[in-house]
């Protein structure tokens, strides 16, 4: 199978590459955007450009000239779509540029598979999604009218489009709402990555609220799984579902840190601050209907899964 990915370098894309490209030819799609360092994205795949099954293109899901020359010169089975500006903070102080990628870029990829009848369609969406849900865990029944982020909106955005597209051209569609993904090669920015980085060079980390807030973090390896495991269900004629990919257990930042703290098996110095705009109370999935659909079984619990992290940062 010809299977195309888009943000093949990223965190999430470059391990999804690594493990399809041994049985399929792989077509990674990245744009090296300066979100955080371009180089530690082509470190992640520097070892895939070595594989007769990989082919990168370096582009931009927005560029619609540069989509038609890369549809129009190579056949593709199935599309991957990875490939977002990411993270709440940001997108609140930048709305348009999340709204030009994760929107505008995710028509441009879509108008591309209609136009070349490519008929299966994954889409990485987000627990951001379910904004301040009261009712947990979060179940993919639940309405999700309320985002309390323009990243939120971009990404409920998506997955309407999505539908659409599946409604008007029978696209196969699975759309993956990703629960605080983590592991080896997580963005710089992002919590678990971000807090190990300055503990281990004695600097403090950013404690935002009291330490209440609690997240349902799922480690890289079972989120991998969970892919594969989507791949098989939009092979399975026209179909269009939408997924929680967690592993179903909330953990505060409080606990957070103190795992990351015996991990490393040193004591963080704290800096206290207020809860920021846009981030969420909690996060926690329900994976009930992923387990019985696709038979998405995640593994690797949250202390086991910072001890691999921490194992790979120290490297």
């Amino acid at each position: 199978m010809n299977i195309l990915i888009t943000g093949a370098a990223g965190f999430i894309g470059s391990h999804l590459s690594e493990t399809l490209v041994n049985d399929h030819q792989v077509f990674g799609l990245d744009n090296f955007c300066d979100f955080y360092d371009p180089q530690i994205k082509r470190d992640n795949i520097s070892s895939l450009q070595q594989n007769k099954n990989f082919k990168l293109f370096e582009a931009d899901i927005r560029d619609e000239r540069a989509l038609k020359d890369i549809f129009s010169k190579n056949e593709f089975d199935l599309v991957i779509h990875l490939a977002a500006m990411a993270g709440v903070r940001p997108s609140i102080e930048n709305p348009q540029l999340y709204t030009e990628v994760n929107i505008n870029g995710t028509v441009n990829l879509l108008e591309e598979c209609k136009k070349h009848n490519i008929k299966k369609f994954i889409f990485s969406s987000s627990s951001s999604i379910y904004g301040n849900n009261r009712k947990v865990p979060f179940s993919e029944n639940d309405p999700v009218d309320h985002p309390i982020s323009p990243y939120a909106s971009t990404k409920k955005a998506g997955e309407l489009i999505c539908y659409t597209y599946h409604h008007l051209e029978k696209m196969s569609m699975a759309c993956l709402r990703f629960f605080t993904v983590y592991g080896p090669r997580q963005r710089p920015d992002l919590a678990i990555h971000k807090f190990a980085h300055l503990i281990l060079n004695g600097r403090p980390i950013p404690v935002y609220g009291d330490g209440s807030t609690q997240r349902d973090y799922t480690y890289i390896d079972d989120i991998i799984d969970g892919i594969l495991k989507a791949i098989e269900f939009v092979q399975e004629g026209n179909r269009y579902e939408i997924f929680n990919l967690g592993e179903s257990r909330t953990i505060t930042l409080s606990k957070m840190i103190s795992t990351i703290e015996n991990a490393l098996g040193i004591k963080a110095k704290k800096e206290l601050l207020s809860i920021q705009p846009g981030d969420v109370e909690r996060t926690y999935a329900d994976i009930s209907k992923s387990r019985k659909i696709l038979g998405y079984d995640p593994q690797t619990n949250f202390e086991e899964g910072v001890v691999r992290f921490i194992n790979w940062i120290k490297k």
